[in-house]
Order: C-alpha cells, then structure tokens, then sequence
C-alpha cells in the first residue's frame, strides 16, 4: 500500500496495489454477494408467480358460463317411423292373349272401371273359328250317323247267327265296326270341344274381380302371345303403399302396425296397416320395403309417391325438449357435458315429436348430461359451469 501527497489541498490519497492479496479477496465476496442477491431476487419472483396461478384458475372458473343441463332418462313412448315410398296396386293381375290371337274388333272397358271374374274386357275376330267350328259340329253328327248304323247291324246279326244265316265271325266284325264308329264319335265331339274352347279363348277376359288400372290395346289391333300385357287390373281394387325403411326400422317393426299415408300433393291422409315387412334387405343400399295395405279410393293413385308415418308400437327411448335439439348440414345433434364440465357434439336420430318433447330414437342412452337451451351459443370443448335441471321444464 502507498501513499501519495499533492494536489491544491494537499490530501493524502491511499492507492491499492494491483497486486494487493487483500484487495483482491473483497472483490471476490463483493462478486459472491450480488450473485447471491440476483438468486435469492428471482427465487422471489417466481415463488410469487406461482402462488397467483390457482388464484387465476379460480378467476377462469368463476367466469364460465352457467348453463342448464338435464339428464333425461327413459320413458315409453309410441315409436313411429316417418317413410316415403310409392302406391302401387296390392295383388296386380297382368291381363294378356290366352288364346291364338287375331285382330281385336270392340275394346269394352276403360281404366277405373270396375269388372267382374270372367267379364270380357276385349273381342277378337273369330269368323274363321266359327267356321271351324261348324265343321268339327258336322264331324261329330256324322260320327253319330256312323255309329247309329254300326248298333243296328250289330243288333240285326246277334238275331241271325242263332239262326244259323250268319257266322259267329261276321257278328264279331260288326262288334268292331260298332266299336270304331263310336271312338270316331269321340274323337270329332272332342274335336270340336276343343275348337270351342279355342274360340272362347280369343276373347279377353278378366281373371278376378278387381278394378282395371291401364289399357294398351286398340280396335283393329292384331294380338298374339306375343304381345304382353294388355291390361292391368288391381285385384279386388286393393291398394298399397310400398315402404323403403332402413333395416334397423324394419327390425323393429311389427306386422299389423297402424299407418297413416298422405299421397304428394294431397292434404287427405288414409288409415292403413302393415301386411307384410320385407325378409330381403338390399345389399347396396340398407333398406327393405315394408308394405302397407290401404282401402280403394279414387284419390289413391297407383305408381304415385306418397309419405306415411308408422306407428310401431311402444318402445323405451329419453326424452328432450325441442330446444335442446340443433341441427346442420351433418343432421340433428345435442350438446352433451362430459365429467369436466366440456361441451362435447353428439349426433342423434329423432324419434316421436310431441308438443312437449322430442324422443331420442339413437344416439343417447338416458345418463348423458344434456344441454337444454343456449346451444346455439356454445361451441364443442367449450368448458361449462352446468347447473342441473328438472326433465319436462
């Protein structure tokens, strides 16, 4: 250590050696203590960050949304199943040529006439047949001629050979001339029975009674066997409404399910009921065909597209209110509220609507926690303070 004098005031001024051991000690404490003092400064602040962050949480909670849920639960309710489908005659009896065919000379009915079993619908041309039939009538006359003489040769023979005019063998020839003039005989009736019945079948004819729906032939029109259907009638004037349901629809719907169908264009609804549900489900796309027999009536119209609402029977399904239910380009859904208090999307499929609810057909199972109202204002993974409401309300 030196000391030094000089200046205007003459002060002694102490000067440190560089070299000083001392000097050098108090700088490396001096060093050690700021370093200390920054550690314990930042130790500080982050203990007290971390103390605000539940405080922060709680803010964050207190500051979700109240939202009323309901847990629905299960009920019965009369399932019904909405369906579109087509009127179509329920017994149809196509009506064509059963005979040779010929040119049709008088068409004597119009579609939406009744008829009954056997009425003629059509004539046919037939003077040939008449004539051949004339033919085949003299045919068996004179067949009859032939054995009428053939009995009285036979007669006047069995009286000779006693006799002893004529031999055993000659009885036993006109035995067989009689016998042969009586198969000529059955021959030619059979002959023209059979031409008969040919010219009984020129004519159309309906095979049942039943209404007739179309009409595709024409006076002076040559037909045959080949020419398909010229009418087509509806047995008994029964209808029907063919059904396309989905397959889970029709595992769950009885025969005898009342029905309600309302053709397009039409504010008439007709009562019907299911006969028959489709065994055979179509590969390519899911549905089956449930088919539901209706009355005649002019306003139901075969070939037409109408909708119907089933009634399935009973069926155990929750229930919502209408304004829990929202929908988009995806379909019908509902907010559900997971464990913790989330808002998570849940596609649904609709059931029986009410004035007071909606049943939920799939897609809940009754123990979710369902958003009631307000979901329009909620997005999925939005979290939720969910205060719990009475079903019904």
């Amino acid at each position: 250590m030196n000391y030094q004098t000089g200046g205007l005031s003459g002060e002694t001024v102490l000067i440190e050696a560089p070299d000083d051991p001392v000097a050098r000690r108090r700088r490396r404490i001096l060093v050690i203590a700021l370093v200390a003092a920054v550690v314990i400064a930042l130790g500080a602040f982050f203990f007290t960050r971390g103390g605000e962050k539940p405080a922060a949480a709680s803010a964050a909670s207190d500051q979700a949304p109240r939202v009323t849920v309901v847990v629905p639960g299960s009920g019965a309710v009369a399932r019904t199943i909405n369906a579109n489908g087509t009127l179509a005659a329920r017994r149809e009896m196509p009506v064509g040529v059963a005979g040779e065919g010929g040119m049709v000379t008088r068409v004597l009915v119009e579609p939406g006439q009744w008829v009954q079993a056997g009425q003629v619908l059509a004539l046919v041309d037939r003077s040939v047949q008449t004539q051949t039939a004339q033919s085949l009538a003299a045919q068996v006359n004179v067949a009859q001629a032939d054995l009428t003489l053939a009995q009285a040769e036979l007669q006047r023979a069995q009286q000779l050979v006693d006799r002893g005019f004529i031999s055993q063998a000659d009885v036993q020839r006109r035995i067989a001339t009689r016998d042969a003039a009586a198969a000529r005989l059955k021959v030619a009736a059979a002959s023209a029975a059979e031409q008969r019945a040919r010219n009984q079948r020129l004519d159309i004819r309906a095979p049942a009674a039943g209404l007739v729906l179309t009409r595709q032939v024409e006076p002076g029109q040559i037909i045959s066997s080949a020419s398909g259907t010229l009418f087509r009638m509806a047995k008994g004037g029964e209808l029907e409404m063919r059904a396309q349901l989905p397959e889970d629809d029709l595992a769950a719907l009885p025969v005898g399910a009342r029905a309600m169908v309302t053709p397009v264009g039409s504010d008439r609804s007709f009562e019907g009921q299911v006969w028959q549900v489709s065994p055979v489900i179509d590969p390519q796309t899911r549905q089956g065909i449930a088919r539901i027999a209706l009355r005649y009536d002019p306003a139901l119209r075969p070939g037409g597209f109408a909708s119907a609402v089933i009634v399935g029977g009973d069926a155990s399904m929750p229930g919502l209110p209408q304004s829990a239910i929202l929908s988009d380009e995806k379909g019908n859904f509902v907010y559900v509220v997971d464990k913790d208090n989330v808002v998570r999307r849940r596609d649904v499929r609709l059931g029986t609507v009410s004035d007071n609810s909606v049943a939920i057909a799939s897609g809940l199972d009754g123990s979710e926690r369902v958003v009631v109202s307000a979901g329009a204002f909620l997005n999925p993974g939005q979290k939720i303070a969910p205060v719990l409401g009475k079903p019904g309300e």
